[in-house]
């Protein structure tokens, strides 16, 4: 069966969402009400349901075994193929020989099976899928990605499995759930100016600390004043904090972009777990030191410390508004001698639109190297593997010992502005420090 074939008969997604679910939803949160939707009654935290799915996501890294997992224990038929994405994103294009083998492989089955196939640069799974307007509010998509929390931009239920899980959905159309508890994180005050989502986010990760929200749904409230890129940065990293699934609030701006269902709003009546308020006025740039994502510092306590490698990319800062702050920092100036300046947009549809926009001419113009949209040096496989002793800056997500390459290398995670202004002074530094000042000196 054809791609489209397949499309055509078992539909690319579930009919829209009801805006009455048939029984009351009060008093229950973001998180309950998806899944209560999705079961068809009510139901509350510590419930265990079976639901359906409305998209079902594997990247490169995982689909050989979950593809694998299918065909010898399940049976091989998938109940909706057209509702399942496969992403070559995670060692694209292929490293050698065995990954290129793989990769073809799973090429192969896509096409057998009418699964919808995003190949060697289109760019990284949740970018894609956003993009392509396959997780909507109120859906539930599961992904072979921890990371798959960013469609909760969208206040999607989305949230990473490994891949017996991921093959289960793919052929029974449903998975399971403990309907997890919630952590109310409010947002409030002004952002000050160069206080970037990712610096918001690396807060609320220092805040509840790395198991802080384990299993939890993270419901993210006064986010209105940010973008659809920044509401999708501060949904990736809610799985720093543990979280199975991290929500941002609907709101005017949402419902100017999507069809949100009546009953997806928040509840203050609803119980949670906790509550965190975090005022952004009092916010400044931050650094996740290594080697946990928690470790949150101010930028000023590491100026001066030398950088080998800035990276810009990945599925948390590689968006336009991303590479065009970076370029609005590196403008009229040079990468440090010693310093290597590596940006990879998250998306074919990024790359293209910083090229229209002279993005791309303006970072190239200063030094930086641009690869293929994907993932790049993120997982340590590719594009940008760190040496022993080598310290980087990158806008990713995770700085774990051995994350990047070497266990003897060093990590540093920040927002695309502290990264530009780092590789402008080959040391860390402020986005507003002159490139002749910024180590700090």
């Amino acid at each position: 069966m054809s791609a489209a074939a397949a499309h055509d008969a078992s539909a690319r997604w579930p009919s829209a969402m009801p805006d009455d679910p048939g029984f009351d939803v009060r008093g229950l949160t973001l998180a309950e009400r998806i899944l209560s939707v999705k079961a068809g009654r009510r139901v509350r935290a510590g419930e265990v349901v079976v639901i359906p799915v409305d998209q079902v996501m594997m990247v490169d890294s995982i689909a050989p075994s979950a593809l694998r997992i299918v065909e010898e224990e399940l049976g091989g038929v998938l109940q909706h193929p057209g509702r399942v994405s496969v992403v070559v994103d995670h060692v694209a294009p292929a490293s050698n020989v065995e990954v290129a083998t793989t990769q073809k492989r799973l090429r192969q089955v896509a096409r057998d099976k009418g699964l919808r196939l995003f190949d060697v640069g289109r760019g990284i799974c949740h970018q894609v899928l956003m993009e392509e307007g396959l997780a909507r509010p109120g859906w539930v998509v599961v992904g072979s990605d921890s990371h798959s929390t960013t469609y909760g931009a969208v206040c999607a239920f989305g949230t990473g499995m490994g891949a017996t899980d991921i093959a289960l959905a793919m052929v029974a159309g449903r998975t399971w759930f403990r309907v997890p508890e919630t952590v109310r994180v409010r947002l409030t005050g002004e952002r000050p100016a160069g206080v970037a989502a990712k610096d918001v986010a690396l807060e609320i990760v220092r805040r509840l600390t790395a198991d802080g929200a384990t299993y939890a749904s993270i419901e993210i409230l006064g986010a209105d004043a940010f973008g659809a890129g920044e509401r999708m940065t501060l949904a990736n990293l809610a799985v720093e904090a543990g979280a199975k699934v991290g929500l941002v609030a609907p709101d005017d701006a949402l419902r100017q972009r999507y069809q949100v269902p009546a009953w997806l709003e928040v509840d203050d009546t609803a119980s949670v777990a906790s509550t965190l308020e975090i005022d952004l006025s009092g916010l400044g740039p931050v650094l996740s030191v290594p080697f946990q994502v928690d470790n949150v510092h101010p930028v000023g306590e590491h100026l001066g410390v030398h950088v080998d490698q800035v990276f810009v990319g990945t599925c948390t800062n590689g968006r336009l508004e991303d590479l065009r702050q970076v370029a609005d920092v590196v403008r009229g100036h040079r990468v440090a001698e010693g310093t290597r300046l590596l940006v990879i947009p998250a998306s074919s549809q990024v790359l293209e639109a910083a090229l229209a926009d002279g993005t791309i001419a303006t970072l190239v113009a200063a030094g930086a190297s641009i690869g293929v949209p994907g993932c790049g040096p993120c997982m340590g496989r590719h594009m940008g593997v760190l040496a022993p002793g080598e310290v980087c800056v990158s806008t990713s997500n995770r700085n774990f010992m051995g994350r990047m390459g070497s266990p003897e290398a060093e990590i540093y995670l920040g927002s695309p502005a502290v990264a530009a202004a780092s590789a402008l002074a080959g040391a860390i530094a402020l986005p507003d420090a002159r490139p002749d000042e910024g180590a700090g000196a």
